[in-house]
């Protein structure tokens, strides 16, 4: 599994502009009935620290698969950045970057993203665990370009919950994979209270045929070398998965900045070939785990 099968940037882009919303009032948060229901959708008075510029820096561990499509799993760590800067946002995109060029509006009940996106793919390149598979050979890095278009629909069930529908759209430039992946995704966001936040997200990977080669397929030299049979991988749903998130603020206020922590946890299930595949149905398992604990600081 990859850093990019759990819609991490995607889930914390929702919490960051949102959180900052969280009861934010006395009439909100005793849900006086007496308010009308424009008045409670206009959010907290008052400054908060995501008003204008700010960033998020902050430090996890992730525990994920070696490879996509393997059982051996390994922890390695996780820098995050986040922020916004003159009206963009930026967030991280796997080991990459993603940005929102259209500004959201205060009270909008439909926002919209579009921006352009980077990432790297690191799959195969280094500690691969198991030896049959490692064999086969280290893979290149490869240098996903493209953008990122979505929609989001704000005050679905109360006045701070959101539903955000996107997809990516990713091209290798830098001659790994050589291919495109097409990512959507659907995520349902909301607050418990003023310092606690949740996300359900819903996704699935669409790959073409020369990724689906690349990191999939057997050649007959890789059938010498491990002796695993060949096989020819071709394109189609790669995978899909669901991933849950929870963001604390740790002095029960989000929209005074300061530390947080995060906890996320992922399932994702390989399809068509990247289930079929050796590496996957001989040497691993199509059911794909992720975890990840982290501490941040917003200012």
């Amino acid at each position: 599994m990859t850093i990019s099968v759990p819609p991490i940037a995607q889930i914390i882009r929702n919490v960051v502009p949102a959180a900052a919303l969280l009861f934010g009032t006395a009439a909100i948060a005793s849900q006086d009935q007496g308010t009308p229901p424009e008045t409670q959708r206009q959010g907290p008075p008052g400054e908060t620290v995501f008003d204008g510029d700010y960033l998020t820096v902050g430090l996890g561990a992730v525990v994920g698969s070696s490879y996509e499509g393997s059982d051996n799993y390994t922890i390695s760590p996780l820098p995050v950045i986040l922020g916004s800067f003159a009206g963009v946002d930026f967030q991280p995109r796997g080991p990459g970057v993603a940005l929102d060029v259209i500004p959201d509006q205060d009270g909008a009940k439909i926002d919209f993203v579009l921006g352009p996106v980077v990432r790297a793919r690191f799959d195969r390149n280094n500690s691969i665990e198991d030896d049959v598979v490692r064999s086969l050979g280290e893979l290149d890095v490869a240098v996903e370009l493209g953008g990122v278009a979505g929609i989001q629909v704000n005050r679905i069930l109360h006045p701070f919950d959101s539903i955000t529908a996107e997809v990516d759209l990713r091209w290798d430039v830098a001659g790994a994979h050589s291919g495109m992946v097409v990512f959507p995704s659907l995520t349902y966001f909301t607050p418990i209270n003023r310092g606690v936040a949740v996300s359900l997200s819903l996704s699935a990977e669409y790959v073409d045929d020369d990724y689906a080669d690349y990191y999939f397929s057997i050649t007959p030299a890789g059938n010498l070398a491990s002796g695993l049979p060949t096989f020819a991988a071709e394109g189609g749903w790669k995978n899909v998965g669901a991933t849950v998130f929870a963001g604390i603020d740790l002095d029960g206020d989000v929209t005074n900045g300061g530390f947080g922590v995060i906890f996320l946890g992922s399932y994702s299930r390989l399809l068509e070939d990247a289930k079929r595949s050796p590496v996957t149905s001989i040497r691993g398992d199509a059911d794909q785990f992720f975890g990840a604990v982290g501490i941040g600081y917003t200012f």
